[in-house]
């Protein structure tokens, strides 16, 4: 798909923040030397404002993306106002960033308690930090993207724009979709999906690429053997389905998957 200029800045804008908030915080991360309960504060006083600061950098990169994309639709549109409170830090889940970036510690201590030796349960915190990092980048531009919209009268739809160097399979289907502004858009931990605003004098109807949508089910075919729309033979509900996740929203998954709960973590003794 070929970009527009203003796509195409927005898109560098956002990445350059992801690399350097990932980066930064990675970096304090390793660096901390030990990964104990003291630790905790350490690692937040250093790296929260830096994942907060790119979650606002985020959100006043999309607000401006989407005020330029809508004076095609209103030329005499003005700027539209966003409480940057109501898209970033403890709006994005409901629970207190202190708690979520808290999490890559236990899954270090949970993998010692199950055996790990200390590199791969050091992995397994890393991996869990870059997650949530990811996440809540992604979550401060979903946000952004509904409070905006919400003020755009012109604007009914947007449909998902496929933006990593890989895109797994349920982010490709839901590509295929359209979906209402006042829907947020579904995710999945990571996504970097680009939502983008659609002006349409009719409902195109939910599947907006049948090309696509068939490719990748010959997809499926070709890695599990067998295709079948009526859903008789394969399941496609238990291929991609929305979870609703507590506090991000929705979540593109695996039918029967679940997440981690309080009584999955067990804490240093």
């Amino acid at each position: 798909m070929s970009l527009s200029p203003l796509d195409r800045r927005y898109g560098v804008a956002v990445g350059g923040v992801w690399s350097s908030v990932l980066g930064r915080a990675g970096r304090s991360w390793r660096d901390l030397g030990s990964w104990r309960g003291s630790d905790v504060r350490r690692f937040q006083r250093t790296s929260l404002p830096i994942i907060l600061a790119g979650e606002r950098q985020i959100a006043s990169l999309t607000a401006s993306y989407l005020e330029q994309l809508y004076r095609d639709v209103d030329r005499s549109a003005g700027r539209v106002s966003l409480d940057f409170d109501e898209v970033t830090g403890k709006a994005l889940r409901g629970v207190d960033p202190e708690d979520v970036y808290e999490r890559p510690f236990k899954d270090v201590w949970t993998g010692l308690s199950d055996g790990a030796g200390m590199d791969e349960a050091l992995n397994r915190g890393d991996h869990r930090l870059t997650t949530l990092i990811k996440t809540d980048l992604q979550l401060a531009r979903t946000h952004t993207f509904r409070a905006v919209t919400a003020q755009q009268d012109g604007v009914e739809y947007y449909i998902r724009e496929l933006r990593g160097e890989y895109d797994c399979a349920l982010c490709m289907i839901a590509s295929t979709q359209r979906y209402h502004k006042k829907d947020l858009m579904p995710i999945h931990p990571g996504c970097d999906c680009e939502p983008k605003t659609v002006k349409a004098d009719y409902d195109p109807g939910q599947i907006i690429d049948e090309e696509r949508l068939e490719r990748i089910h010959d997809l499926v075919e070709e890695a599990v053997g067998r295709s079948d729309r009526s859903g008789r033979a394969v399941d496609y509900r238990k291929i991609i389905v929305a979870n609703d996740h507590g506090e991000i929203g929705p979540v593109l998954g695996f039918r029967g998957q679940r997440f981690t709960g309080p009584d999955d973590i067990r804490l240093p003794t």
